[in-house]
């Protein structure tokens, strides 16, 4: 750990974000303004090659800032995931849509953990932004990663930091959300902890990786409901003849 944790603070540490789309890209990015080396891994070839020609597909990546990064080498871009074998760090960016019973669909973090599994070093920090159900990381990713032999906390850490992200709000970005980060271990969570204060300005550590997991199903949660309510309440309000408008500003 100590040797991964010195590369993480001197910016040493060679970091992978697996998945370079509206949650990817942008953390990619800030990591790699803030002085490491990033690959971004993607099976879209179209995404890569857009960003080996610095051009810019998610709205909140300016063009100038992906061409900075890009142009000083800080910020590489493949389909090869053979790159993995030389990363300390691994990111999860990948989606999970839902499927026809509206359960989420772990296809995509499957993949991604079973060619981490296969390329991942000693000393390696493994973390899941991707938002899922409580319980993924523990009981579906650790075991992909010790089928091999290693043993958490010796050879790997493992973590999740769930995405939190507002596409498109030019104030708060990436850097200006507070970040939750939950450990499978304290060693892991201490060393994502530090990871990401070197890019985000707040971080909140919580006990465990299934606590972490279940502040996004809550914060998921609570935006859906009080979404629907406040629907509801203007729907009233429209057959009353009031202003909901007035009434939310009162």
């Amino acid at each position: 750990m100590s040797t991964l944790k010195q590369k993480i603070n001197n910016k040493k540490a060679k970091i992978a974000v697996i998945g370079l789309g509206y949650v990817g890209l942008p953390l990619a990015v800030k990591f790699a303004k803030a002085g490491y080396s990033v690959f971004g891994v993607d099976k879209d070839t179209d995404r890569v090659e857009k960003i080996q020609k610095k051009i810019t597909y998610i709205l909140d990546v300016p063009k100038a800032e992906l061409s900075a990064v890009v142009n000083k080498k800080k910020l590489q871009a493949t389909t090869d995931f053979q790159v993995l074998q030389d990363m300390d760090v691994m990111i999860i960016c990948v989606p999970t849509p839902l499927k026809r019973k509206y359960t989420p669909d772990v296809t995509y973090i499957l993949s991604a953990v079973r060619t981490i599994a296969k390329y991942m070093k000693k000393d390696s920090l493994i973390i899941l932004e991707s938002t899922t159900y409580p319980g993924t990381t523990e009981e579906m990713i650790l075991p992909e990663l010790t089928k091999k032999g290693h043993k958490l906390d010796k050879d790997f850490f493992l973590s999740f930091s769930p995405e939190r992200i507002d596409p498109g709000n030019k104030k708060y970005d990436v850097t200006r959300i507070p970040k939750v980060v939950g450990g499978l271990t304290p060693k892991s969570g201490a060393l994502t902890k530090s990871l990401y204060e070197k890019v985000i300005k707040q971080i909140h550590l919580v006990s465990s990786a299934k606590a972490a997991e279940m502040t996004k199903l809550l914060e998921n949660s609570f935006r859906i409901i009080n979404i629907g309510w406040i629907n509801e309440v203007a729907l009233m309000c429209h057959h009353m003849g009031i202003d909901v408008w007035e009434v939310i500003k009162a």
